[in-house]
């Protein structure tokens, strides 16, 4: 079986644990997910099945979507909900306040990344050594929000719906903002409502891929990956020398293109450049 299958994540498990059960379900070692979601997180995970995992890489930088609930006065160690709890403060915002606070995290800011992540310090994972009660230097890091609007407030509690680059840490963002509004904040609650160009609309629970007959219905062919560029069908002769790991003249404009068989089948993502177009990335199988 190869293809995509977007996962609706349940909380309790972690990305691996979806990835180890769904190595059953479709019979197969080769399996990947996009982007790891924290285990109290639900939401869009996309799985790679079979050959779809060489496409993964282009899944690396894609932007997500998310909805989260900030919770105002309290701070953990984990910088959500889960965590030992380190302090509680009384809470007296306004929403006015609020979203004068949150105009301040619009754009590229610096994170420092949560002790309990999975980001890798001389080797060693930071939750690794955060257990063992170290704390260690992080460095601050450049990320992106497109997106951080405010949908709900009840007080000391708000839902935000946030778009942000890859490596954005939702839970520090809502630590950050409860410290700029000087009572403290954590993250309650996460969900991934986009991933890429895929969208919660689209996740099929984990349940039902568990216990359906056939799991394979749920699998999207991997060119959905690069449904944003435009297609390109080549003639046999050009479709040989793809095969082939060949470049073949081509009258397209230059940029990026999903390539086809005559037959439909997708056999690469590619470039051209001046008339030329070339592999980026290779698909079709492998006799």
């Amino acid at each position: 079986m190869n293809g995509i299958v977007i996962v609706d994540k349940p909380a309790g498990w972690t990305s691996q644990d979806v990835t180890a059960r769904l190595r059953r379900v479709f019979n197969t070692r080769r399996i990947g997910h996009g982007g790891t979601l924290d285990p109290m997180a639900t939401g869009v995970l996309p799985v790679f099945v079979g050959r779809a995992t060489r496409g993964v890489e282009f899944f690396e930088h894609a932007e997500k979507t998310y909805e989260a609930v900030l919770r105002l006065g309290i701070t953990t160690d984990t910088e959500d909900i889960t965590g030992t709890l380190l302090e509680r403060r009384e809470v007296n915002v306004t929403r006015e306040a609020l979203e004068a606070a949150l105009e301040h995290f619009r754009g590229e800011i610096l994170q420092v990344p949560p002790m309990y992540s999975a980001l890798k310090v001389d080797g060693q994972k930071l939750c690794d050594l955060a257990r063992k009660g170290r704390e260690v230097e992080r460095k601050p890091r450049p990320v992106t929000i497109r997106e951080l609007t405010l949908l709900e407030f009840t007080g000391d509690a708000a839902v935000l719906r946030v778009h942000c680059s890859k490596g954005t840490y939702i839970r520090t963002l809502c630590k950050d903002i409860g410290e700029a509004l000087g009572c403290g904040g954590c993250m309650e609650r996460l969900r991934r409502t986009s991933a890429g160009e895929y969208t919660i609309d689209e996740a099929i629970p984990l349940e039902t891929l568990l216990t359906a007959g056939n799991p394979e219905q749920f699998l999207r062919d991997v060119d959905t990956l690069f449904r944003n560029f435009p297609a390109a069908t080549l003639t046999p002769n050009q479709e040989k020398r793809c095969r082939c790991g060949n470049s073949f003249s081509l009258r397209l404009p230059e940029g990026t293109y999903r390539a086809y068989s005559e037959a439909g089948e997708f056999l690469m993502l590619a470039k051209v450049e001046n008339g030329v177009m070339s592999t980026i990335k290779s698909f079709f199988e492998v006799s």
